[in-house]
This record gives C-alpha cells, sequence and structure tokens, in this order.
C-alpha cells in the first residue's frame, strides 16, 4: 500500500509539473494584446524617434543664437527636428540645389531670387531683418564714424592705411559687401585687403585681433560684443538693410526630400509664436532681431 501511495504522488507531481510547462509556454508564446483603452508596454527598449529635416542657413543667424532661441518650441510644438548646417548664403544655396537639405534660410535677397528662377526654390517667405554694420577699432583711424554712408566708408578704406577683413566666402555678408564695392567702383586689392573664407563670428575675431575694420550684421555684433574691442563705427545706411528669408525646395526636382515637415516649419518660423519670440530675442542688452510688419 505504500508503493502505490508513493506512485500515486509521484504521478500527481508529474502532471503538475507538465501543466506548468504547458502554461509558460502559451504565455512566453503568445503575443501580447492590447488592451483597449489602454497605451501597449513597449517592451522591446526602442523609443519612437522624431522626424529630422536639415535646414541650411547661414552663419550670422547660427552665431547670433537666434536658431536656438526658436527651435526648440518649434520642436516641442510639432515633433519635428531641425539639423542647423551654418554656413555662407551662396553655400547654403547650393546646398539646396543638389537637394542635400530640406529648407534654406539666408539673407541674399537678388541671389535667392536667381535660385528660385532657375526652379530650385518655390518662393521667398519673409522671416526677419536687422542691418549690416561696419564695426572697427575705437581709435578709428579712417575716421569712418563721421560719414554717413557704406559707400563713403569704403572709399576711405582704399587707401590702404589700416587693413579690412572681408568674409570672402559668397556669403550674403559677402555678396551685401561686393555690391558697396561695386558703388564705390573700384577692386579692393593689396595687403590692406584680407579675404579671410571664414564665418562671420569668425571674422569679428579676427578684425579684432588686429585692430581692423569689418563689414558684419548687426546680430552677430551685438551677441559678441562683449567679448570684443571693436566698436560700431556706422549704421542706419538704408542700403545696409539685412532681410532674411526662408526658401522651400521645390519637390519636383527633389520628390525625396521631406518637403510636408519643411513647411512645417516654413508655416511657424513665418507665424505668430515665432515672430514674437524674435521681437523679444536679446542678447548682450541687445535686440538682435526685429520682424517688420509686410
Amino acid at each position: 500500500m505504500e508503493f502505490q501511495g508513493n506512485f500515486k504522488s509521484a504521478h500527481r507531481q508529474i502532471l503538475v509539473t507538465i501543466f506548468s510547462v504547458i502554461v509558460i509556454c502559451i504565455f512566453s508564446c503568445t503575443p501580447a494584446r492590447d488592451v483597449p483603452g489602454e497605451e501597449p508596454d513597449d517592451t522591446s527598449g526602442e523609443t519612437q524617434q522624431n522626424v529630422v529635416i536639415k535646414l541650411a542657413t547661414t552663419t550670422s543667424v547660427d552665431n547670433s543664437g537666434l536658431l536656438n532661441h526658436l527651435l526648440p518650441v518649434f520642436t516641442a510644438e510639432t515633433g519635428i527636428e531641425v539639423d542647423v548646417i551654418a554656413v555662407g548664403t551662396g553655400a547654403a544655396l547650393e546646398m539646396g540645389r543638389k537637394g542635400d537639405v530640406d529648407i534654406v534660410l539666408v539673407h541674399a535677397p537678388e541671389a535667392e531670387q536667381e535660385f528660385i528662377d532657375e526652379g530650385f526654390g518655390l518662393a521667398r517667405h519673409y522671416v526677419a531683418q536687422n542691418e549690416f554694420v561696419i564695426v572697427g577699432p575705437g581709435s578709428d583711424p579712417l575716421g569712418i564714424r563721421n560719414v554717413r554712408t557704406a559707400e563713403e566708408a569704403f572709399s576711405l578704406f582704399l587707401s590702404g592705411d589700416l587693413q579690412f577683413i572681408s568674409r570672402g566666402d559668397n556669403s550674403g555678408t559677402h555678396k551685401k559687401e561686393l555690391s558697396i564695392w561695386e558703388l564705390v567702383g573700384e577692386t579692393p586689392e593689396g595687403d590692406w585687403y584680407i579675404e579671410s573664407g571664414q564665418g562671420m563670428g569668425a571674422v569679428l575675431t579676427i578684425a579684432d585681433q588686429m585692430e581692423a575694420y569689418t563689414l558684419t550684421d548687426s546680430g552677430t555684433y551685438y551677441s559678441m560684443v562683449n567679448h570684443l574691442d571693436l566698436v560700431l563705427l556706422l549704421l542706419g545706411d538704408p542700403a545696409l538693410e539685412n532681410i532674411y528669408s526662408i526658401i522651400p525646395l521645390n519637390p519636383e526636382l527633389h520628390p525625396d526630400l521631406l518637403h510636408d515637415e519643411a513647411m512645417e516649419l516654413v508655416n511657424w518660423i513665418t507665424g505668430p509664436t515665432s515672430i514674437d519670440l524674435i521681437n523679444d530675442y536679446e542678447v548682450n542688452t541687445h535686440r538682435l532681431f526685429n520682424v517688420a510688419n509686410r
């Protein structure tokens, strides 16, 4: 009888073990079903990534910190992240021509219109503006602060008595400089004229170290003013208006780009939230950009 009892007990233990194995297999091998009204658990360890668009823009917009002020708000509101590639306007437009970016934000109206006329861009959308200014050493040996126009100032640079640092990089600032030389009717050359091939922040640093003159956008200058000995010598010339525009690319030329997301950026950066942020943006107690009524 003792043997029979032990046999029954062992048999029950085997059955329990088999049943446990079956239950474990069912739960581990059957896909989990979503519970209505509840978010499914993500046990894969992966998180959904935001869409990322590429924006080619000018070093002046980047150096001024404006995009760091704007884009986190845009991403928070839309879920779209923006990869900023800061280059000169000429390089930014070339990236647009090649389809290397989804959208461009630049500040050279004539070059922008040519870009659109060639079929690469759809339209210019006004974003903001500031102005180009001439800065130099506080001693101002050439007397730039005594003239009223950039054309007069550039005529004084031709004396060669003090160095002028040019962007020399086909940027919007460089294009504006070249247009002023055209007004003067002279081609700058000589040891006094230095083409740096650098962005705006770097050029200001070079001019500061060399006690030279340069043309800069007011936004970058004001954002760096506390670290420079350069002083502002000429501003307020209507010919030095500096307008920034954003241009969506032609989807027919580059259908693989993120055109819908790029248009969301266009609509947002030209909309009321962005306008308020731009008009309120100050660095070193200076307002760097403004949005005019257009």
